[in-house]
């Protein structure tokens, strides 16, 4: 009976060893100005789409088109029919390319994320969530300029 515990707390004890490290949750600067970030972004955000703007104003643009789509003499159901799955489209691909974006914001290591920031600076914003081995950061500024990230604290 002794050696069974012992065996089951061996194993035990391994297996809860086997994970992969999660980061420290400590601060990393990535540089020493935030000069640059999200600057390819326009007017800045979370550098994500606005997926139901877009559509609305597809729609917008749809429904107030002249001329009207050949046969079409008149606003009625089959033109909105026609706004509706066309903007449809639309907002589907924005969400799509969100995504894709949403999912170039998850690293395994510290150092992949710190070099992909740095490389990308224009294509974040201030207070982009970037997610290392399941821990999540906010990209920041720290009180001299530097460009930091963060632990996000729920």
């Amino acid at each position: 009976m002794k050696w069974t515990v012992l065996v089951v707390a061996v194993v035990v004890a391994s297996i809860g060893c086997a994970h992969s490290q999660r980061p420290e949750p400590r601060i990393y600067v990535i540089s020493e100005d935030a000069r640059g970030v999200g600057t390819a972004l326009g007017t800045g955000g979370s550098g994500f789409r606005n997926c139901d703007a877009e559509q609305n104003e597809c729609y917008d643009d749809c429904w107030n088109t002249e001329p009207l789509p050949y046969p079409q003499t008149e606003r009625d159901g089959w033109l909105r029919r026609h706004c509706t799955s066309k903007c449809l489209k639309v907002y589907m691909e924005c969400e799509k390319a969100n995504e894709q974006k949403a999912r170039e914001l998850k690293f395994s290591r510290v150092d992949e994320a710190i070099e992909w920031i740095r490389n990308h600076k224009a294509q974040v914003a201030l207070g982009t969530v970037v997610v290392i081995a399941g821990v999540a950061f906010v990209l920041t500024t720290g009180g001299s300029g530097a460009l930091i990230l963060a632990p996000l604290a729920l």
